[in-house]
C-alpha cells in the first residue's frame, strides 16, 4: 500500500494532465502481453501487423518497459508539465534528459538490464535521440490513427473529475477515481502490486494522468525530484473500443430529428465534434452546426479541455431521454 501524505499546500497544487508520450508507454506494455489485456484486443489486431509491415524496430522502446517487479525509468515518459502536451513537447523533453539522470536510473536496483538498455547507459544522448525517433515512428502507426478517440476518452475523464471537485471537493475527486484509491485524511491510500510505504508530496502536489492503456493497473511516480504522479483508467476505458450502432427512441427522432437525436444519444461521456462526426457518420460541418441547435435549445453544454472543445448533455437532455426510452405503457 502506498501512502501519499498531503498538505494544504499540496492539495492546492494537484492538478490533472494528459500525456501522449506515456499512452506510447502504456500501449508498449499491451502490445508485450496481450492475453493480459483483453480489453485492447480490437486495437491490437489492428496495430500488431502494421508494425510488423512497417519492420520498426521498437526493441529498445520495449526493454524499457519491463514486466514483473522491473520499473519503467521515469525518463522514458517524465510527468508533463503543461496540462495537455503535444508529443513533440514531450519527445524534445526525452531528447534533452541529462545524461546523469539516464545512468542514475538504470543504475536503480529495478532498473531494466539488456544489451540495448547498456548502449543507452554508456551512450546517453546519442540512443536517446535514437529512441525519441523510434516513439515517433510508433505513434504513427499505432496511436495516432486512434488519437482523436483516445484524447477524448481522456479529456472527458478531466472534464468530469473537475465537475466533481466543483461539486465536492477534492474528496470527492478521490473517492471517484479508482476502486483501489482511497482518501482518508490528509493520506491518499493506493493499493499497489508492487512497492509501498509513505510518502510526503513536499508541497508539490499530485498530478493525475487519466491514461487508456494503463488499464487495470495504477502506476505512480514518487521518486525524488519528480513530480509526484498517479497514472490510473479513466471512465469509459471499457467501452473504448466498442462499435456499435446506438439507434435513437423513435419518439426523439420525431421530435428533433434523427440525426439531433442520434447526437444526443452518442454523448453518454463528453466527445468533440471530430469523435461525434467518425462515430455517427455525419459530417463534421452537419455536427457543428446540429450541437449550435442543440446547445441553443438548452440539451447540450460545452467546455474546453485543452486544445478541444467537449460537448456533453445537459440535466434537461437526460430527462428528455429517459422519457424517449420509458414505455408508453
Amino acid at each position: 500500500m502506498l501512502e501519499l501524505e498531503f498538505t494544504a499546500r499540496d492539495l492546492a497544487h494537484t492538478r490533472f494532465a494528459v500525456s501522449p508520450l506515456w499512452e506510447v508507454v502504456a500501449s508498449v506494455r499491451v502490445l508485450r502481453r496481450p492475453d493480459e489485456h483483453p480489453l485492447h484486443r480490437p486495437w491490437l489486431t489492428a496495430v500488431r501487423p502494421r508494425l510488423a509491415a512497417a519492420r520498426l524496430d521498437w526493441r529498445l522502446l520495449a526493454d524499457l518497459v519491463p514486466e514483473g517487479p522491473l520499473a519503467i525509468p521515469v525518463f522514458v515518459a517524465p510527468p508533463p508539465t503543461s496540462s495537455v502536451p503535444d508529443l513533440g513537447v514531450e519527445l524534445a523533453a526525452l531528447r534533452a534528459t541529462p545524461p546523469e539522470q539516464v545512468r542514475a536510473e538504470l543504475d536503480g536496483p529495478r532498473a531494466p538490464r539488456t544489451e540495448r538498455v547498456e548502449a543507452l547507459r554508456q551512450d546517453p544522448e546519442a540512443e536517446l535521440a535514437r529512441l525519441a525517433d523510434t516513439v515517433a515512428a510508433y505513434w504513427e502507426l499505432a496511436l495516432a490513427p486512434y488519437w482523436p478517440r483516445l484524447r477524448a476518452l481522456l479529456e472527458g475523464d478531466v472534464l468530469h473529475r473537475a465537475r466533481l471537485l466543483a461539486q465536492g471537493g477534492i474528496q470527492h475527486v478521490f473517492t471517484d477515481l479508482d476502486p483501489r484509491v482511497s482518501w482518508t485524511g490528509e493520506r491518499l491510500s493506493v493499493e499497489h502490486r508492487y512497492g509501498g510505504g509513505g510518502r510526503r508530496l513536499g508541497g508539490r502536489g499530485l498530478l493525475l494522468i487519466p491514461s487508456a492503456f494503463v488499464w487495470p493497473r495504477l502506476f505512480s511516480v514518487t521518486v525524488p525530484g519528480r513530480q509526484p504522479t498517479l497514472r490510473y483508467p479513466p471512465r469509459g476505458v471499457a467501452a473504448l473500443w466498442e462499435r456499435r450502432e446506438r439507434e435513437p427512441a423513435q419518439a426523439l427522432a420525431a421530435v428533433l430529428g434523427r440525426s439531433r437525436a442520434r447526437l444526443l444519444t452518442e454523448l453518454d461521456a463528453p466527445a468533440a465534434t471530430a469523435e461525434l462526426a467518425r462515430r455517427t457518420g455525419i459530417t463534421a460541418g452537419g455536427v457543428s452546426q446540429h450541437l449550435g441547435a442543440l446547445r441553443a435549445a438548452g440539451l447540450v453544454a460545452a467546455a474546453r479541455a485543452g486544445r478541444q472543445v467537449l460537448y456533453r448533455r445537459t440535466e434537461a437532455a437526460e430527462v428528455l431521454l429517459a422519457a424517449a426510452d420509458r414505455d408508453p405503457s
